[in-house]
């Protein structure tokens, strides 16, 4: 729960049980950030197809995704984010405890194609301080076999993050 009425499983109608009916088949359960959203249910439905495009997409890995938001998450303090995230790493990637704690000392250490690395650090900063990163980078990511779809993609995704951080730290939206 957090500060706003959300709308819960059991009372869930139309398009709104639907998207809670997926992620219940999906990850077991419907997670309090996906709740949140049900306050306003067409960004409900906006943010539930944007993740599926996400971890659906067709040259990235949902891995690259799930450290974009760990990471971006530990920058803007997001601890159900930072969670979440870990878990999935965790749950649905196989990866190690020890994994994760490497990845968010050092991202590079993240068990990713070269070309998700050089994503997951350009976003990394990019998020960090957006004037930081210009056109070196993006040529830096082409030579690494980026297409500017995929560079937007990744850093669209944290970008996302963000917001979704902030929302969720400013509504006070509890872990599981």
């Amino acid at each position: 729960m957090g500060l706003l009425t959300e709308v819960e499983a059991a009372e869930a109608t139309g398009k709104t049980a639907e998207i809670y009916q997926q992620a219940e088949q999906m990850m077991g359960y419907v997670p309090n950030a996906l709740k949140m959203h049900s306050v306003n249910p067409p960004m409900l439905e906006h943010m539930w197809e944007y993740m599926g495009t996400v971890m659906n997409h067709p040259t990235l890995s949902g891995e690259l995704f799930t450290c974009i938001r760990m990471l971006v998450s530990i920058r803007y303090q997001c601890e159900y984010c930072i969670h979440m995230n870990e878990s999935m790493l965790i749950n649905m990637s196989g990866y190690t405890l020890e994994q994760v704690a490497a990845i968010k000392q050092a991202p590079e250490t993240a068990p990713l194609l070269d070309k998700e690395k050089a994503l997951l650090a350009y976003v990394v900063t990019a998020v960090e301080d957006s004037n930081a990163v210009g056109e070196t980078e993006i040529e830096t990511l082409r030579a690494h076999g980026c297409s500017d779809v995929e560079i937007y993609d990744a850093l669209k995704h944290g970008a996302n993050q963000v917001a979704g951080d902030i929302l969720l730290n400013a509504f006070k939206v509890e872990l599981e």
